[in-house]
């Protein structure tokens, strides 16, 4: 890893072990998803973007279902009995035996923290030759946190855990522990052999490898995080519900930061990953997944459902109740209301009426639908897939289309219309 001109091996260790029964679920807690993507593999996520070098996991419950998410892509270790967070650091010794460099420890339900804040972390503790940087934070009700312990001069002397605070101790001290640290990993290995589990919880706890380096003159150090909601973890329901909400305010802040207006925040769920372009505009009840990208001076929605892998040029309008998945839209195109598009190309200029389909699935595979350049599509037409319209035609109203239309042609699709008596009661 490369921080700041300085070349440093960086491991980072995921602690996903736990229960997580306030779930109250039979999966994992660390499979159950934000915005799509599983909460273990947003921090496997997290780990790559800061540059880890390798990447281990601690598993134990459910593991089967950690590992299938998560695949061949890091190491695992193995924590059968759950007994602590120190615990779970000595299950993975065979990986960080042998290693000089940084280790990174982060928790597989704590998936929102920012990349900027990790590569912060982990350059204060290089820059500053810290054997131990904390990452910590400053809460007005501390409760159920550890409680960092500082010396006059204010070097952290240790961490004392909710169930282990005395009262003086639970009263005043604000800055609490986040449980993600930056170690050196020699140092970590020297430590971590000497934490007993002499504890109300009877547990090996990793805090107290703070105190044995601080007994020890080691140089310990901490960065307080800006943002509390960062360090926020999911144990239930209610808190994935919470953390969801914090990432869809954070990713919307983000692209109304890029000139891209959005009507309301509430009702508005872009997902990770989107591009927009500047002008363009979001209506209320509109959600964008990953992977898609969205031209300038557009509009979307609102109710509009775009999915994964679309490309959307500039200037065009997707409008309400319209849902859009792997498709690419050209400039200046519209798609006013009511319509679904999958597996679909739309050239520049075009207008896709009302109630418009493509049928792109035939019970066993997908097939495309081309549309070139300044078409017209009437109302509640059905693109019958495999199908190609070429540039300059018009589809009449209420047509099926399963055949290709050449260009400059007008198609109709329909039975003539018939008149007949209405029979007399």
């Amino acid at each position: 890893m490369k921080i700041d001109d300085e070349n440093e091996y960086v491991m980072t260790l995921i602690m996903a072990a736990g229960k997580g029964t306030r779930m109250n679920s039979n999966k994992s807690k660390l499979v159950h998803k934000i915005y799509d993507k599983e909460l273990v593999r947003r921090v496997v996520d997290l780990a790559e973007n800061i540059g880890s070098d390798e990447i281990v996991a601690v598993v134990g419950h459910l593991k089967d279902q950690v590992q299938a998410v998560l695949g061949d892509e890091v190491h695992y270790a193995y924590q059968e009995e759950l007994l602590g967070t120190g615990h779970a650091v000595m299950q993975a010794k065979p990986f960080l035996e042998g290693k000089k460099g940084k280790v990174v420890i982060l928790y597989g339900d704590v998936p929102i923290i920012r990349p900027e804040t990790l590569k912060n972390l982990i350059s204060k503790s290089i820059k500053n030759k810290e054997y131990a940087t904390l990452l910590t934070a400053i809460y007005e009700n501390p409760t159920g946190y550890g409680r960092i312990i500082r010396d006059e001069g204010g070097n952290i002397k240790g961490i004392v855990e909710e169930k282990d605070a005395d009262p003086l101790q639970k009263k005043h001290i604000k800055e609490i522990n986040s449980g993600i640290y930056c170690f050196d990993i020699e140092e970590l290995l020297r430590a971590i052999d000497k934490i007993k589990p002499d504890n109300a919880q009877g547990e090996y706890y990793l805090t107290d490898v703070i105190k044995i380096m601080n007994d020890e003159g080691l140089k310990t150090g901490a960065v307080i995080v800006e943002d509390n909601t960062e360090i926020l973890g999911v144990n239930d329901r209610s808190q994935l519900e919470l953390l969801t909400r914090v990432l869809r305010m954070r990713i919307n802040s983000y692209h109304m930061k890029q000139g891209v207006t959005i009507e309301d925040v509430n009702t508005t769920y872009i997902y990770d990953d989107v591009q927009i372009g500047m002008d363009t505009v979001i209506h209320p009840n509109t959600i964008i997944k990953s992977g898609v990208t969205i031209g300038e001076n557009c509009e979307i929605g609102p109710n509009a459902y775009i999915r994964e892998n679309c490309e959307i040029g500039s200037h065009v309008k997707v409008g309400n109740c319209v849902e859009l998945k792997k498709v690419k839209i050209a400039d200046n195109s519209k798609v006013p209301h009511l319509t679904y598009l999958g597996d679909c190309e739309v050239g520049m200029g075009c207008n896709i009426g009302c109630g418009t389909i493509t049928c792109n699935y035939d019970g066993t595979s997908k097939h495309k639908t081309i549309i070139g350049d300044n078409c017209f599509v009437g109302s509640n037409v059905n693109f019958v897939a495999p199908v190609k319209i070429e540039d300059n035609t018009l589809i009449a109203a209420g047509s099926t289309i399963t055949e290709d239309v050449p260009e400059g042609k007008m198609a109709i699709a329909r039975e003539r219309q018939v008149l007949k008596e209405k029979k007399k009661k």
